[in-house]
Formats: structure tokens, sequence, C-alpha cells
């Protein structure tokens, strides 16, 4: 529907948080919904495996997830499963994703699920956000995506299109309400994959395609002048490069460790910093009290071990 703009919303809300501005148009849904990218997440319902893909996409791209999210639902099929193992195991089947702290955290929500919850992933909101490692998006995108529920998925792509639709920076709360009001009622689930493709796919970050864009005529912003994207909150600004960086020495000795302990004066290798031990030593430091690693008397090994 290249070219073909959805109608605007123009209405004037009693707080005066959206202006002259108004929810996002329902019409959206049904450009949208023949549109959806067709990923193995979309096809269920089971909260763990919608929880898993979710804490997996924070920080890593969808081509990355889609072969690890079915390997590690596999080894791993339910809460129990997973908390029924070791930390290092559930770290080493992630290792390669990054941010390896996110498996410790879903490890350790699998136990509390099986501890408070028998077993099953709660389904509100309070409970959801009590989980290690889950905040406001994720909990609600085990909302939207395994119980249906009408509620507004926020991450940065979502978070982009609102900025710019109203054409000027927004604070969380008002990027959260302005996507509440925009969930047509009883399509929360459809709903909110559209919008996270429009924002992956088109309102990207950079080199958006706003001729393609089904807001065209209506956004406020249309591509034109400073983009209100920047600094308004939820969207997130460019990521430090990985090659050199920490992030890539800690993923190094997570894969390592990932396959047995490691000689403490091997660890500046391990991490890709032969010529550099203090800088070894203090990012190793870091994983110590994060838990990811632990400290043996002349070894570094994964928790659990």
């Amino acid at each position: 529907m290249h070219g073909e703009g959805l109608s605007s919303v123009d209405s004037v809300n009693t707080d005066g948080f959206l202006e002259k501005r108004g929810a996002l148009p329902p019409e959206l849904l049904d450009w949208g919904r023949p549109r959806l990218r067709d990923l193995p997440w979309r096809r269920v319902r089971d909260p763990w495996a919608i929880l898993v893909s979710e804490v997996m996409l924070q920080q890593t791209g969808v081509e990355r997830v889609i072969d690890r999210w079915v390997c590690f639902l596999d080894r791993f099929p339910t809460p129990a499963a997973c908390a029924a193992s070791t930390p290092s195991a559930v770290i080493a089947e992630w290792s390669g994703l990054g941010y390896n702290r996110r498996a410790l955290h879903l490890h350790r929500s699998a136990v509390m699920v099986v501890e408070r919850h028998g077993g099953v992933v709660p389904f509100d909101l309070r409970s959801l956000l009590a989980l290690p490692g889950v905040g406001p998006y994720t909990a609600r995108a085990v909302l939207a995506f395994a119980h249906e529920a009408d509620v507004a998925v926020v991450d940065t792509n979502v978070a982009r299109v609102l900025a710019r639709w109203m054409g000027r920076r927004l604070t969380s709360s008002e990027v959260q309400r302005l996507a509440d009001s925009s969930v047509p009622a009883g399509e929360g689930w459809g709903w909110n994959q559209v919008l996270l493709d429009l924002g992956a796919g088109i309102c990207r970050a950079r080199q958006p395609s706003c001729a393609k864009c089904p807001l065209e005529f209506s956004c406020s912003w249309r591509g034109k002048g400073p983009d209100p994207a920047v600094g308004s909150a939820g969207v997130a600004g460019r990521q430090t490069p990985f090659e050199g960086s920490d992030r890539q020495g800690r993923g190094r000795l997570v894969a390592t460790l990932a396959s047995g302990p490691l000689q403490k004066d091997h660890l500046p290798t391990a991490m890709g910093w032969p010529n550099d031990p203090k800088r070894a030593s203090r990012v190793v430091a870091g994983l110590l009290e994060e838990g990811l690693v632990v400290e043996e008397v002349n070894t570094y090994a994964l928790p659990g071990e």
C-alpha cells in the first residue's frame, strides 16, 4: 500500500497530554496484519516460550534469536526443566547471544515460577514484574503475546514511532499512556505485533522509509527536520562498537567457561587481552559481582558447576 496514508485521528485529551494529537489510527492494524513477519514465537501462546523469546530479544537481533530460541526450548521446555538445571547449564546454552546476565535472570525466574507459582508463568503484571530481569516491556509482552491481553508493549521501536507520530520528545509516562490509548479493544496481540514490525522495518532509527509508511501523511515528523525520537523516552541511543569492547571479552570468557573451569593465569588470554591482565581482572570482577562467574582457589567457573 505504498503512498497510501492512514487518516489522522485528532482529539483533545482532558489532561492536555495528547494536545491536538490522538491515539494512533486503528486502521493501522488492517495495513499491518497481512504484512507481519513469520517468526516462530508468533505461532505459540505458551507463556514460558514467550518469556524466553522476549528475554532473548532484549538487545539481540531477531535473526540471531530464531534458532537459539528453538534450541533453548528443546533443552528447557518448561520453567520446571529450567529450574531443575544448574545456572551453568543455562548460561552455557545461552552462550553466544550476548548479555549473559539475561540467562542467569531467566534461570532465577524459572526457580521463582516453580517455587511461588506452581511452575506456571504468572499472568498478572505485578507478579511478572517481580521476576528477575523482567521489566515493563517484557512483562507486558507476556500478557499481550501469550494471553492476548489488551496492553501496550513499548520497546525502542514502538517508542520511536510514537515520538515521531507526536512530533516531539515524550516522557516515559507519556509514551506508555499514548501506547495504551492506541490499542484497539480485543486486538492486543495483533496491534502490538504490527507496531513492532512498523518500527523495526519502516520507521527505523536510521534511513526510515517514510514513503512506505502507512502513517506518512498523518505523521507529525514525516522525515523532515530534527528527529523527535532522539532523546525521547524509551528510544535507545546508538550502542558502542562490540569489537574490542568489554562486552566482547565477557562473552569470550563465558564461552570458554561453558567448556569447563579456567585456570586463573589463563584469564587474560581467554578474554582476548593477553597483554592486558589488569583489564581482564577488572572485567571479571564485574562478572563475579553479577554472579555470572564464580571464583575457586585457582580457577574461574560458571555458577553451579
